[in-house]
């Protein structure tokens, strides 16, 4: 007959090599709710639910808002904003004539890298604007207030271009 070995670290019952070998019931349930943990971690990331490409397409729009009328101020031209839906993209254009209240026949507002500013929603974003085009003054009034709502986002985060100022929040 074989004495059990009491050391600290021994193996105790059948070999690893040769006999029964396997995961105890608490091992198995730790590897399963870690599993589930990291599940749920990192499955929206991958379908892309985390909100940041709504909030980046909220923020890309203010900061192409806010540029439109500072450029409108700078140059004392009337700039106009058009919000379209099918894509969901918003132009910004300079008018065609001095103090012109509309763009027809006007030209792209170069944004800072000198390229044609637009916002462009990309993926599942998008948004609904009120109203459907803008149009800033030399001082940097708008024609009309403005609200946007971005898809995805709480109503308390809606773009909002005050009347008398311009200023977009």
């Amino acid at each position: 007959m074989r004495v059990p070995d009491r050391r600290p670290g021994a193996i105790a019952g059948p070999s690893v090599f040769g006999g029964q070998g396997g995961f105890t019931l608490v091992e198995l349930i730790v590897v399963i709710v870690l599993a589930g943990v990291m599940a749920a971690v990192f499955a929206p990331r991958w379908r892309g639910g985390t909100g940041f490409e709504e909030r980046g397409l909220r923020d890309e729009i203010v900061a192409g808002l806010r540029y439109a009328q500072k450029s409108a101020i700078a140059a004392r031209r009337t700039v106009c904003v058009q919000f379209s839906s099918a894509p969901d993209r918003v132009d910004f254009t300079i008018s065609g004539a001095y103090g012109a209240a509309n763009c027809a026949g006007g030209s792209a507002l170069a944004g800072p890298d000198g390229t044609s500013l637009s916002v462009v929603a990309s993926g599942n974003t998008g948004f609904s604007a009120s109203p459907a085009s803008l149009v800033f003054d030399a001082a940097g009034r708008p024609n009309a207030a403005a609200s946007i709502a971005v898809n995805g986002l709480p109503a308390a985060l809606n773009i909002v271009v005050e009347s008398e100022t311009g200023y977009a929040h």
